[in-house]
């Protein structure tokens, strides 16, 4: 699994699009921190918190065009058969390039440590700053992208055509991070608001925000990456059905 996970990584690395998406993702963060109208300069608060609340909706797109070359592409040029028949399960395969898109957004992730670096030397006093939540946040973000990514290697699975994968994918990511926050307001549902929104991921992220890691929170997004992770795994041992 470790040659499957290398592999992965330095295909994207190695294409124009791995290096346009991370730097895409930097760029615009970068420009939301430090240059749009409201920025931290602007403000004079020394604080992520836009990092963290446009993040989310960057990863929308970023990892879905991570992950949709993944199987897509193995299935397009027929070497999905070819890897179906080397000496590994169909899990190992799927966790294999499962933690090759997660370690591929963390790479994009690391470079965002320069922000926290810049707030925390900008503060007056010196990194008189939220660290707890800083790090929660970072956390959650974490979390957030990984289950973005079994959803993504979830869409790639299911067709031999990329755009179409990322296309599911982003539809995919957006109604669980967003969909059942809307659907709980509506007020026909009344009693059910807050269970509703607990099956979405935003109550989750927002709740690791705050600086407080609950491990229902962190069970919830390990559950929720295994479900994507197993019906991805079951598309697989379809075709052999």
């Amino acid at each position: 699994m470790r040659a499957l996970i290398h592999k992965e990584i330095q295909a994207f690395l190695g294409s124009l699009i791995g290096h346009l998406v991370i730097g895409v993702f930097l760029l615009l963060t970068g420009l939301f921190l430090w240059v749009f109208p409201g920025n931290i300069l602007d403000t004079g608060y020394a604080d992520l918190g836009t990092l963290f609340y446009i993040a989310p909706w960057v990863f929308l797109f970023l990892v879905p065009a991570v992950t949709m070359r993944s199987f897509s592409e193995e299935r397009r040029t027929g070497t999905i058969e070819l890897l179906l028949t080397k000496p590994i399960t169909e899990l190992r395969l799927v966790l294999g390039k499962y933690f090759a898109a997660v370690l591929l957004v963390l790479l994009a992730l690391v470079p965002t440590l320069v922000y926290w670096y810049s707030i925390g030397n900008l503060a007056v006093p010196a990194w008189n700053i939220d660290n707890g939540g800083i790090r929660g946040s970072y956390l959650g973000l974490f979390f957030l992208a990984s289950s973005f990514a079994a959803m993504g290697i979830f869409a790639s699975s299911l067709t031999d055509s990329q755009i179409v994968a990322f296309l599911i994918a982003v539809l995919l990511c957006f109604l669980v991070y967003v969909g059942f926050d809307l659907v709980a307001d509506f007020s026909a549902f009344g009693a059910w608001e807050g269970p509703l929104k607990n099956l979405g991921i935003q109550q989750h992220y927002t709740s690791m925000s705050r600086g407080v890691v609950d491990l229902r929170d962190v069970l919830y997004f390990i559950g929720l990456d295994a479900i994507f992770i197993m019906a991805t795994r079951t598309v697989l041992q379809s075709r052999t059905w």
